[in-house]
């Protein structure tokens, strides 16, 4: 029932508007997808990534991984089969049918139905604690995601394969199969190179992992195992590319986008919130810029990475998957409003754990995407999925319920209130996080209103996009140092090395 409810919702969304929807010349992500489908299909695999007479890197370059090509050449068979003017070799451009959007929404069905739904069936059966109502209840929620649906089947992209992709590689790590958690993980980061945002945690769980085997015995041919899992992955991913250096770096160029620069629209994360008041772009070099994001997101990913690297649990991991992604998100170069889902995947698996901390989260990082969402004709869709979501989240897994301070894991902080002088009275912490969930509610229902119902003023047109923007950076800044004190903080005495 939770699955059939979580895909009639998809499907629900589907009938809505999509991304530049007969809005020429560009159009949006939905043509993007399209293109590249027309471009694998029509041009040698030597033309995908540049720029020639057939092919106009302007217009919507391929700009992601092989793997991405490939699926997308995949979808062109099929597509070619139904109605080769979908497909027409510079005669397709900006196509809009009834039939092709059917196609398009089909097909992100069916790789969520093929890849993304099944792990996470599996992974609540596996890896969820708790009653079956509890899994039940989990599994619902993971798959009721708002901001996921919107982005996928609103918006129009396959994110669900990637992130589908990533939680086998999360499967396979908590079942104790390295090499194959590996291997998922390598295609899904050769699927979108955003995954990148979950390598370091991976990469210090299996190095720590393996260390504590021994690196002289069974811990060095587990590392070799994987080593060569990953090598053998990449090297057939990247196979037809490989034959000609050039190939393969014009790859790099067009996946590693470096020009675009440190931020685009009015992403929630550090730069674009610190540009309000201070005009990074303006007084910083392209160099500079990126220089500086990648020694602060090293600065923040580093705790993290070493805890996971000293204790490799499986609980380290989930919290290091989400501490990494949000590093990532808050202060990296290049970062999109859809990004988020990256760090919304990890948060996702500590829905059973940490309920009104996850769903808070959650519905923070769709409300982020407002602007985009309104732009693409998403607001019915955005109002129902968050107003379900909150609902059968907080009732299924008793988020309200289940917020003591234990519950919440807020033993670090207590640690830290510790050093506070004794005159002040002691503050009670589940309390406070109780309060702000339901103010920030209050508040992103009265930015969501005010931006579909008032005129920005005259002089800031961008009024309402800046206010979202900066509201949610701090409500994921406060996410990260939340889920950096509970990794840092946990007593290595109460975990158990998988």
């Amino acid at each position: 029932m939770s699955i059939l409810l979580g895909v009639l919702v998809r499907w629900g969304v589907s009938f809505n508007s999509y991304s530049g929807a007969g809005k020429p010349p560009m159009f949006g992500d939905y043509e993007a997808q399209r293109h590249w489908q027309e471009v694998t299909y029509n041009l040698p695999i030597q033309e995908w990534y540049f720029n020639t007479t057939d092919n106009d890197l302007n217009y919507w370059g391929l700009d992601y991984p092989p793997l991405t090509a490939f699926h997308s050449l995949l979808c062109a068979h099929v597509a070619k089969l139904i109605n080769p003017e979908w497909v027409k070799l510079l005669g397709s451009r900006g196509y809009e049918s009834p039939a092709h959007k059917l196609f398009m929404r089909a097909t992100v069905l069916a790789a969520d139905l093929l890849v993304y739904i099944p792990a996470v069936v599996l992974y609540c059966c596996n890896l969820t604690n708790g009653s079956t109502n509890k899994k039940v209840g989990t599994l619902l929620c993971i798959l009721l995601y708002p901001g996921l649906i919107l982005i996928d089947y609103g918006h129009f992209q396959y994110n669900g394969l990637s992130l589908g992709l990533t939680l086998w590689g999360v499967l396979g790590l908590g079942l104790g199969w390295d090499a194959l958690g590996s291997l998922a993980f390598s295609l899904a980061l050769n699927y979108k190179q955003m995954e990148l945002y979950h390598a370091l945690p991976f990469f210090c769980y299996l190095l720590g992992k393996c260390a504590r085997q021994g690196l002289t015995g069974r811990g060095l041919f587990s590392l070799v195992k994987i080593a060569v899992t990953v090598l053998v992955t990449f090297a057939l991913c990247w196979l037809p590319f490989l034959s000609d250096p050039e190939q393969a770096l014009q790859v790099l160029r067009r996946i590693f986008p470096v020009a675009r620069g440190l931020f685009e629209d009015k992403v929630a994360n550090a730069w674009c919130s610190l540009n309000v008041l201070i005009k990074i772009r303006s007084i910083l070099s392209s160099d500079s810029q990126f220089y500086l994001s990648f020694a602060v997101t090293l600065l923040a990913i580093t705790p993290s990475s070493l805890k996971l690297l000293k204790t490799p649990t499986f609980w380290q991991f989930k919290l290091a998957l989400v501490n990494s992604s949000l590093a990532f998100f808050l202060f990296s170069y290049q970062v999109h409003e859809k990004s988020i889902l990256l760090a919304a995947l990890p948060v996702c698996l500590l829905l059973n754990d940490l309920p009104l901390v996850a769903i808070y989260f959650l519905q923070v990082s769709t409300f982020s995407m407002l602007p985009l969402l309104l732009k693409d004709g998403l607001l019915m869709p955005y109002a129902v999925t968050s107003l379900a979501f909150l609902v059968l989240g907080t009732h299924l897994l008793s988020a309200l319920e289940r917020c003591t301070e234990a519950q919440l894991r807020l033993e670090g902080y207590r640690r830290l209130a510790a050093w506070l002088p004794a005159w002040l009275p002691r503050l009670d912490l589940a309390r406070i996080i109780r309060r702000k969930f339901y103010s920030s509610l209050v508040l992103m229902v009265g930015l969501s209103v005010a931006s579909v119902a008032l005129p920005p003023p005259a002089g800031l047109p961008d009024l309402f996009p800046v206010l979202v923007s900066t509201f949610s950076f701090l409500h994921f800044l406060g996410t990260f140092i939340y889920f950096n004190i509970v990794q840092l903080s946990t007593p290595q005495g109460k975990q158990k090395t998988l």
